[in-house]
């Protein structure tokens, strides 16, 4: 009785699992929805980020003949593979973004400070 229940609640589970899983078709539109993100951000203009955008495009290539040739399992790894590069080539090029902006930043607080210290000095003197 036991047996039968757990077979039962790993069946169940499984059957659920398997539910849960897109349609090919819809993974291939998440991976180039995280493709297009990235290139909408400007991965292209980032050498590391670059160079994972144009593998994930690869990826998804890759995965569309994977998926014809009768390799679904395959394929859809693939596709994951894909989406996990354009998430990389997005957070990329993110924190280049991020950190362009603060070195710009801290440019212009020390800009100010030199020109308050020369005021200072400037005022001090008379």
């Amino acid at each position: 009785m036991r047996n039968a229940v757990i077979l039962t609640l790993l069946g169940a589970s499984a059957a659920g699992c398997a539910a849960r899983t897109p349609p090919f078709s819809e993974r291939v539109v998440a991976s180039q929805a995280m493709i297009r993100a990235a290139e909408e951000v400007g991965a292209e203009e980032i050498p590391p980020a670059d160079l994972h955008l144009r593998l994930a495009r690869e990826q998804v290539e890759r995965a569309r003949r994977l998926s014809a040739e009768g390799a679904p399992d395959r394929a859809g790894r693939m596709l994951l593979r894909a989406q996990a590069d354009a998430e990389l080539a997005l957070a990329l090029t993110r924190g280049a973004r991020a950190q362009a902006r603060a070195r710009e930043a801290v440019g212009e607080v020390g800009s100010i400070h030199q020109r308050l210290r020369q005021g200072l000095e400037g005022g001090g003197a008379e």
